[in-house]
């Protein structure tokens, strides 16, 4: 039975480079591109970024068995470490990996976390 998870990076990150790349980045290396139909193959998940100066913080809620979470959460840190990613317009955004790690999952997440379980 799926449990829900959260996840969290700092990258360091340019203020021209797109923000909504590395979670495009997690959703490629989880799903096999970023576009692709529901459901997610290994853990439905969802990515939010907030950019701070020349950091961009990144909040993962992800969906899985427990005995897969380690896989994912190196899934994440190997598709965060690539540092960079191609968009469809063909610009390349890049970023590098400050810290990553697990995180509790807050309270108002909760709602978020079951629906990915069910997914």
């Amino acid at each position: 039975m799926r449990q829900g998870f959260a996840h969290q990076a700092v990258l360091g990150m340019g203020p021209d480079d797109d923000p909504a790349a590395p979670g495009a980045a997690i959703t490629t290396v989880l799903c096999g591109h970023w576009e692709h139909a529901a459901p997610c193959p290994v853990a439905p998940h969802h990515t939010r970024a907030e950019r701070d100066g020349d950091e961009l913080r990144l909040r993962v809620l992800f969906a899985t068995e427990p005995d897969r979470e380690q896989r994912v959460r190196a899934d994440i840190d190997r598709a965060l470490g690539g540092g960079e990613l191609t968009g469809p317009d063909g610009r390349t955004a890049r970023w590098r990996l400050l810290r990553s790690g697990p995180a509790e999952p807050a309270v108002e997440e909760a709602a978020h976390l079951e629906r990915l379980a069910r997914g």
